[in-house]
């Protein structure tokens, strides 16, 4: 499919298992630029988005037929509106992109996915350092919500917790 930006036409396609090391790279680029540590391998990649049952969807963008953007999301469900929702993991563009409307042109892409697949939410993580990207969704007239807060359990938190479970 093609997404037309103000200074170019954008080619959006599904990321195929031929696409993992380029996903890699881009999730490097992503955690650098985010100062976050990557954990995820290129087998973890196969394993959980190209599988019968994949966890997430990938989409990877070009200009010209060179990668310069990527997209993950998933759909979830809240209790709240008896509707799915639409979460995005991760939306990147390459640095050298930026401020060309490519990521508005994907965002507008993923709120049509939403309303194509009857989701009553998109929704998506920002840092609260990340200033840019804060002013960029302010731009698209996106709600950021002060009082919520991401709750997370990994690694031996979340086995100390599981260990809790005695029902096995």
């Amino acid at each position: 499919m093609k997404l037309i930006t103000t200074n170019s036409e954008v080619e959006l396609r599904p990321g195929t298992i031929k696409d993992i090391h380029l996903l890699m790279s881009f999730i490097r680029s992503m955690a650098k630029y985010e100062r976050l540590e990557v954990y995820a391998t290129e087998k973890d990649l196969e394993k959980s988005l190209f599988c019968e049952n994949p966890a997430a969807c990938t989409l990877i963008a070009f200009i010209d037929g060179k990668p310069i953007a990527y997209v993950v999301y998933f759909f979830t469900f809240a209790t709240m509106t008896g509707k799915r929702g639409l979460w995005l993991d991760d939306l990147f563009v390459d640095p050298e992109f930026r401020r060309n409307g490519i990521g508005k042109a994907l965002m507008a892409y993923m709120a049509d996915v939403a309303i194509q697949n009857n989701c009553e939410r998109f929704e998506w993580m920002v840092l609260d350092w990340n200033k840019p990207a804060l002013n960029f969704y302010k731009g698209l007239d996106a709600t950021v919500l002060d009082n919520w807060r991401i709750c997370r359990l990994n690694g031996v938190t979340l086995a100390n917790l599981a260990r809790q479970y005695s029902t096995r």
